[in-house]
């Protein structure tokens, strides 16, 4: 059982190793987000391919649906990277995975990355027809869905492995 720690440094060494409230409510936010984004991305693209063509639109739902959560995602994540500058989170305590914890910095910010830039790039193609920007947008869907796959994979690996990491994101620091 884990006791919550009685002096202020004792808190913050031990905050380090684990995620806050609001960090956590945030991921599982983004995370239900971004697989809703995705399952009606596709209804999104056929409105938009229809509107470039010059066709009459019946269905504006997916695409009225698919700009407001990508906003919301945008939003969020700028959420996200400042409560992550703000409280940064260190490598599981004891883990002897250096080179999994490396991938797993990697992965993160490669979220914050893709994420930060996938609404921006979307809103360049639909309101100010920047086909480029279109195209960016749906290959980092496509790169995105990797490091879903990738981060997934990583925090099974860490169960197989015998670190239940995975506990950081479904209960928060006892403290925080």
């Amino acid at each position: 059982m884990t006791t919550t720690p009685t002096t202020p440094s004792a808190r913050a060494a031990h905050a380090r190793h684990g995620y806050s409230s609001y960090q956590i409510t945030l991921h599982w936010t983004v995370a239900v987000l971004v697989v809703v984004n995705w399952l009606i991305g596709g209804g999104m693209s056929q409105v938009y391919e229809a509107v470039q063509q010059g066709q009459s639109i019946s269905q504006w739902g997916p695409a009225f649906v698919h700009i407001c959560l990508g906003i919301a995602i945008f939003l969020i994540m700028l959420g996200r990277l400042a409560a992550r500058l703000r409280r940064p989170v260190e490598t599981a305590a004891g883990s002897k995975h250096h080179i999994l914890a490396l991938l797993g910095r990697l992965n993160h910010w490669a979220f914050y990355i893709v994420l930060l830039l996938m609404p921006p790039l979307g809103v360049l193609a639909w309101f100010f027809g920047i086909d480029a920007a279109g195209n960016l947008h749906s290959l980092l869907a496509w790169v995105l869905l990797l490091l879903v796959v990738l981060h997934v994979g990583g925090a099974l690996l860490h169960l197989v492995l015998g670190e239940n990491i995975i506990r950081r994101m479904v209960r928060p620091t006892a403290g925080t």
